[in-house]
């Protein structure tokens, strides 16, 4: 009788444990070798610093050609950190910043880099991480870069609907 009752009170603990815990959203996550590919795909359509981050805002992967000046590694990592933020290419979200007053100290933020260059990456509809380039001959220039490495590692920058 005793051990009847012992083994009821460990399987209600047990039961007890299990729903205890919580359930975890599960994240696709972008990592080193996909930072790489990103990277080797950037540098085939422009030669431009660039930044990949995960989507924490951590640097991944950080690059810049001896022949791109300095200044735009960190240019590149706060578009990149722009792009996650906003989940909005940086060219478009500056736009929307532009014609919008109530948003124009939008560029007092010092992490915010409001021009073009910076795009979100998704796999599906999740935000995976973020690309910057800067010093590829302007901002519409380093955007199509950031695009272009975005599409040939299979990523896209914008939310595909579930």
């Amino acid at each position: 009788m005793m051990l009847k009752h012992l083994l009821l009170w460990t399987a209600i603990g047990f039961a007890g444990t299990t729903q205890a815990a919580p359930n975890l959203p599960r994240h696709a996550d972008l990592d080193l070798a996909t930072a790489r590919q990103l990277a080797d795909a950037a540098l085939q359509h422009c030669t431009g610093a660039l930044s990949v981050l995960d989507r924490g805002g951590n640097v991944l992967l950080a690059l810049r050609p001896e022949s791109v000046g300095s200044h735009n590694l960190l240019a590149s990592q706060r578009k990149a950190y722009t792009a996650l933020s906003s989940k909005t290419p940086t060219r478009l979200f500056a736009e929307r910043a532009r014609n919008n007053p109530e948003a124009s100290n939008l560029n007092s933020i010092p992490e915010l880099l409001l021009l073009g260059g910076g795009v979100p990456l998704f796999a599906g509809h999740e935000l995976v991480g973020a690309l910057g380039v800067a010093g590829a001959g302007g901002a519409e220039q380093d955007e199509g870069c950031a695009i272009k490495a975005a599409q040939q590692t299979g990523l896209t920058i914008q939310r595909n609907q579930p």
